[in-house]
């Protein structure tokens, strides 16, 4: 499994996150082939790391529905 330095990654909210400080999704860019994902209520817990391609196609079925 490969590992990936976040400790400079900039982290932004979903658009569609609960403005309430709830149910947050951050994301951080530039991380190259791949996309980190992470729950912002816990921002040293576990990072899920997709690949760019199978996160895009996510993002066109979420726009799609």
């Amino acid at each position: 499994m490969r590992e990936y330095d976040l400790s400079n990654a900039r982290w932004r909210k979903s658009s569609y996150s609960d403005g309430n400080g709830g149910n947050c999704v951050e994301v951080a860019d530039g991380v190259p082939g791949v996309v980190p994902v992470r729950d912002s209520k816990v921002p040293g817990g576990a990072v899920l790391v997709v690949g760019a391609c199978a996160w895009a196609d996510f993002i066109d079925g979420l726009r799609r529905s």
